[in-house]
């Protein structure tokens, strides 16, 4: 097999990224932000993400001179830097009329804009004129499609982006067809894969590690000031000035339902497992939630794979939406964190990836026997 010396291209490649002028070279601040936050954060870039960067500062070009620019897919194990890098492309975009979304928040909003215009003969249309007033590039992190429903939507929401010509990058653990890889839908929602692959440029974002677990992260990152803790005994609660589990419970109106708690002081709240996923709850209450508390106890973590999947797929999301709103989490269950989050639902891996950012804390005791 003949050898293939790639050195020339990656040393264009970190040129571009350092901001030295090449003849391709449109858009340098693109480069020169993503060089600068590489070097202060001690990241060593990969060959992948020197790719994207060299195509969001082409489509930056493009989006200055006013010309038509193609939409960015980007997928790939967790924490290998997607988030980061669609964070990055945000700041460093000098550009009015961007906005950075999340799957659920935007999808909340969504389903709420139509339901408002339903007697329009485009909701969806109607909706859209409203949440994107004005925006030209719109980035949705953390995308994915369990739902058929959600599905269809997503078929409609991309062509309609398309249409008004808006730069979509999306970030998702999954290339286009892993999504909605249930095999009863899947062929169903392959006209919205076509799309993407059609009017998108589909980049997979490798690295040797996940980024997240790297020291000089810890302050950077959401969730690290949080705290899983087993096995919960009365005496770590007492340590850690955490509430009894013997309380009389709390009804909390939360829209049109009524959720049991067992304890709320100003911003704080503590639930149980059990109340928050084993119950018919939905994102929508976590985001309506979220808007009074901001300090989240959650009690009696199981081991989830002993949980039918839509309890796994309820505690996901809300872990989805804890961390996407920045809230402090205080977690508790009876066993290690890597023992309680075996399960066979999708997205566990993401999950375990943000709750691995937890501060881990067990008892005197069992450390002395381990």
């Amino acid at each position: 097999m003949p050898f293939h010396d790639n050195r020339p291209r990656r040393l264009t490649l970190l040129k571009r990224l350092l901001g030295k002028k090449t003849a391709t070279d449109s858009a340098p601040a693109i480069h020169r932000f993503f060089a600068d936050k590489a070097r202060q954060q001690a990241y060593t870039l990969s060959p992948s993400q020197l790719r994207v960067i060299d195509a969001m500062a082409r489509q930056t070009a493009q989006l200055l001179a006013n010309r038509p620019a193609r939409s960015l897919y980007l997928h790939g194990a967790v924490g290998r830097g997607k988030s980061w890098l669609l964070d990055g492309f945000f700041q460093a975009l000098a550009l009015p009329g961007k906005q950075r979304v999340h799957f659920h928040d935007f999808f909340a909003r969504l389903h709420r804009g139509m339901f408002a215009h339903r007697q329009q003969a485009d909701a969806l249309g109607a909706t859209l004129d409203q949440l994107l007033d004005g925006c030209r590039v719109l980035c949705f992190d953390e995308f994915h499609v369990h739902d058929i429903g959600d599905a269809m939507l997503i078929t409609r929401l991309f062509k309609a982006l398309f249409q008004r010509g808006i730069l979509v990058l999306v970030t998702s653990n999954y290339p286009p067809q892993g999504l909605l890889p249930n095999p009863l839908y899947h062929q169903r929602f392959k006209p919205a894969i076509d799309l993407i692959s059609a009017r998108m440029d589909v980049m997979e974002v490798s690295a040797p590690q996940d980024y997240r677990g790297l020291a000089q992260n810890h302050r950077q990152q959401r969730f690290t000031h949080g705290q899983y803790v087993w096995p919960g005994t009365p005496a770590q609660r007492r340590e850690l000035g955490l509430p009894a589990t013997d309380g009389p419970p709390l009804a909390l109106t939360v829209g049109s339902r009524q959720l049991r708690v067992r304890w709320q002081q100003a911003r704080s709240l503590a639930l149980a497992f059990e109340d928050l996923c084993e119950q018919p709850t939905a994102v929508m209450d976590y985001l309506l939630l979220c808007e009074d508390f901001d300090h989240w106890i959650i009690d009696g973590l199981p081991r989830l794979d002993d949980c039918p999947i839509a309890v796994q797929q309820r505690f996901i999301n809300l872990i989805d939406v804890l961390y996407d709103q920045d809230k402090h989490l205080t977690l508790l269950g009876q066993q290690p964190l890597d023992t309680a989050l075996q399960g066979q639902a999708i997205d566990l891996a993401r999950t375990r990836s943000r709750l691995g950012q937890l501060q881990q804390i067990s008892s005197p005791a069992l450390k002395s026997l381990s």
